[in-house]
């Protein structure tokens, strides 16, 4: 199935003031932003160029998804290392959050992003957002997220997310699949595959809505980080305003 991601033009965004960052190491950064024509608030998380060392640590073993004031399923299991990071900013995300929704309550969305392991962090950070603001719609989009936790998270993210989940893979980018499905790890949905060059929506592919559609992305073989992996639609991640 052809798809296509929302069309989304650039929006004139103010900072909310607000980065924000693990004062222990530098892998977790980012900031919130708003979009007052839209009356959305944008939740922005950095890649790491740790990330192989993040993936393949000890810290690869799937634990609870046991986060402040969070509650999810018994069953749900998420990567040790990335609920860490997250952990390690999720109250200051959330209080800044909170504060933005303060002054601001029109506000009618709040948006997750992220690359790589920020893709990651962002489908955490939307868990617990949707959660705690429950007057906003959450949305994620995340680029090049590797796998998260096992297959009852990523039944419980396509339940609260549904639609409003957004995992983009670009072509052959190797690192969505470097953490295997044999250490009981599963994708969530709705992965959106870029199939070929250019990014147009031609080559946009919806793939199956449960995560693991073996027409995208899972018929790529894993081998670490690749060129793929630091393109998306087009723009290097690396480009001075990317996070």
């Amino acid at each position: 199935m052809t798809g296509r991601l929302p069309n989304q033009e650039s929006p004139k965004m103010e900072l909310g003031g607000l980065g924000f960052s693990d004062p222990s190491n530098d892998i977790v950064q980012g900031f919130v932003a708003r979009d007052a024509d839209r009356n959305e608030l944008v939740v922005a998380l950095r890649g790491s160029a740790s990330l192989v060392d993040i993936l393949l640590d000890t810290q690869v073993e799937l634990v609870p998804f046991l986060s402040p004031g969070l509650s999810v399923p018994q069953a749900v299991r998420v990567h040790g290392g990335f609920l860490a990071a997250w952990d390690s900013v999720s109250i200051q995300v959330l209080a800044v959050l909170a504060a933005q929704l303060a002054l601001h309550r029109d506000t009618k969305r709040i948006i997750t992003s992220g690359h790589s392991l920020g893709g990651a962090l962002a489908t955490l950070a939307a868990i617990s957002i949707n959660q705690r603001f429950p007057q906003c719609q959450v949305m994620t989009y995340s680029f090049g997220s590797p796998r998260t936790g096992n297959k009852a998270f990523a039944e419980y993210v396509n339940e609260t997310l549904g639609e409003n989940s957004f995992r983009v893979v670009h072509t052959h980018d190797r690192v969505p699949t470097m953490i295997p499905q044999s250490l009981g790890y599963h994708h969530h949905g709705i992965e959106y595959w870029q199939s070929d060059e250019p990014a147009i929506p031609d080559n946009i592919v919806r793939c199956e809505a449960h995560g693991e559609d073996p027409n995208c992305s899972l018929q790529i073989p894993s081998s670490g980080v690749n060129d793929a992996h630091i393109t998306y639609l087009g723009i290097l991640a690396t480009t001075p305003f990317c996070i």
